[in-house]
């Protein structure tokens, strides 16, 4: 049995934690300053990470690399699983020109720019984030905005700002199920407290995105159905994460939001043509007037709403206990690692899955949109395999990240930084979302910024005496104010609507959004470490 050890590195605290930080350290610098490919920084990370567990941390070579083994298959099997079949979900559509009809139909739900903005950017790009994520609301809203006429960088930051509140439950939970498996806190408990927090910025980005669709003008004649939409938005945010399940709450909040938002008197009122020629370029990529056959309407909606239908139907219990029995739980080879305290940590038995994890879901879902829409077998297969091409550096980069995690976590290195970042104290509460801000910001995933950070977070608050399901939280909830700025959704944002080397423009103009609200998201964690907010939390 190897036994984590705190002090490995000349008996001192301080040198420790600088030592386990180099991984850290160097992901952070090639992506930030040296400006690396993701997949190939999380490699070089991988490899000092395993050095610095290795000689420095003293954990065996063979249960390093076992530990790295198992990051690995967390990052392809459930985590790249769900994106891959969410993504060929999407692709399919778009072959079968399903998704041009689902664009035209919102068109029509308002003249109003500004409310097509909450429509698409806001509503659907949550739905997207629920489904797939990983950059694909950016990407999809940004282009249905700019075939609506708006302004290319105007589409670009509306769609960047707008992938905030989901971002935490994103690609079916994604994110808080890995804090969840890095950190070992039980899903629930750490889903009703993000569920806790992220909805209050649900209130907010609304207003957000209508004051930038068209100032301080938007924001006066269109606060009131932005703010029936957050507050729909947030309400079934909380709800479905505290009371139903993690993986339907961005699911449940996007079309509770989106249908706030229709059934609002004043949402559908066409727009003034003023305020039109003011928002958009006035240029048009197709005639929103052309009808499509209602079959063919109702066919576009079919697979977002064959997910939802699949999904919880999998909530049902007997059908919620069926999967479950199909879930393999094993000895992880080559593993027996013993945290400081001596007792053995949950990493050395593996959980895997196999039928009632979410891809597997979307994959069924999948399987019935290709008949649905159209798309024969052999066609649905090379859909398949061509996301599969398309995602490869993402899976590379997921799967070398989340390896570099699970060594830094069972050597013991998260946990060194976390004792020594727990001298800051009642300050830790505060700095607690700065953290995964930073995280998210520099790898464009909620994901691998609760992987990267969850465990030291969960450390540091126990030596701090702080609560570790909230700060736990709290670094998936400050990371979803970094995912506007990180170079990743930056270069998918602009490559999407064709501003190609213009990243740093978007940057200027979303910056001052994500620091003003992560300001909001660290007041808010301070205030529920104490008595002024604390009633909040379970």
């Amino acid at each position: 049995m190897f036994v984590q050890q705190l002090e490995p590195v000349a008996d001192s605290l301080a040198l420790s934690a600088l030592v386990a930080s180099l991984p850290l350290v160097t992901v952070l610098v090639l992506l930030g300053v040296v400006r690396m490919k993701a997949h190939r920084a999380g490699l070089i990370g991988l490899a000092v990470a395993v050095l610095v567990a290795w000689p420095a941390f003293g954990m065996p070579l063979g249960q390093t690399l076992s530990a790295g083994a198992q990051g690995v298959l967390f990052g392809l099997f459930p985590i790249m699983w769900i994106v891959v079949n969410a993504l060929w979900v999407y692709r399919m559509t778009v072959r079968t020109q399903h998704f041009d009809i689902l664009r035209r139909s919102f068109g029509r739900v308002s003249d109003d720019p500004r409310i097509q903005a909450l429509v698409i950017a806001f509503c659907f790009g949550a739905l997207l984030e629920a489904l797939a994520g990983f950059g694909a609301p950016v990407a999809i809203c940004s282009v249905m905005l700019v075939a609506l006429g708006f302004d290319p960088v105007k589409a670009a930051v509306v769609s960047l700002v707008a992938n905030t509140a989901p971002v935490a439950f994103g690609a079916m939970g994604t994110p808080v199920v890995t804090l969840a498996q890095v950190t070992g806190l039980p899903l629930d408990d750490v889903a009703t407290v993000v569920g806790r927090q992220t909805p209050l910025l649900a209130l907010v980005v609304p207003l957000i995105l209508v004051f930038l669709v068209d100032g301080r003008r938007g924001l006066r004649e269109t606060w009131m159905p932005a703010l029936v939409c957050g507050v729909a938005f947030a309400v079934a945010q909380f709800a479905a994460s505290n009371f139903v399940s993690a993986q339907l709450a961005d699911i449940a909040a996007a079309l509770v939001g989106a249908g706030a938002l229709i059934a609002f008197p004043g949402a559908r009122r066409p727009a003034d043509e003023p305020v039109r020629a003011a928002v958009l370029t006035g240029v048009r990529s197709e005639d929103l007037d052309q009808e499509d056959p209602r079959r063919e309407v109702l066919r576009a909606y079919a697979p977002y709403a064959l997910i939802v239908v699949v999904f919880s139907i999998a909530q049902i219990p007997p059908v919620k206990r069926l999967l479950a029995e199909a879930t393999q739980v094993f000895d992880w080879p080559f593993l027996d690692v013993a945290g400081p305290d001596g007792e053995p940590v949950g990493a050395n038995v593996f959980t895997l899955p196999l039928l009632g994890t979410g891809g597997t879901l979307v994959l069924l879902a999948g399987l019935v949109t290709a008949a649905v829409i159209g798309v024969r077998a052999g066609a649905a297969a090379r859909e398949w395999a061509a996301t599969v091409h398309e995602l490869r550096y993402a899976i590379l980069t997921v799967t070398s990240v989340l390896a570099l995690a699970y060594v830094m976590n069972l050597s013991g290195q998260a946990a060194t930084i976390g004792q020594s970042v727990a001298a800051a104290g009642a300050g830790l509460a505060f700095l607690s979302p700065v953290l995964g801000w930073f995280g998210v910001a520099v790898s464009g995933s909620d994901t691998s910024a609760n992987a990267l950070f969850g465990a030291l977070q969960v450390s540091a608050a126990r030596e701090s005496g702080l609560s570790p399901e909230l700060l736990a939280a709290a670094n998936s909830s400050g990371g979803v104010l970094g995912k506007m700025i990180s170079p990743q959704n930056l270069t998918i944002a602009c490559a999407a609507v064709g501003l190609a080397g213009r990243e740093g423009d978007l940057l200027r103009k979303v910056l001052p959004w994500s620091l003003g609200l992560l300001l909001v998201m660290c007041l808010v964690v301070t205030a529920q470490s104490t008595s002024v907010l604390g009633w909040m939390l379970p």
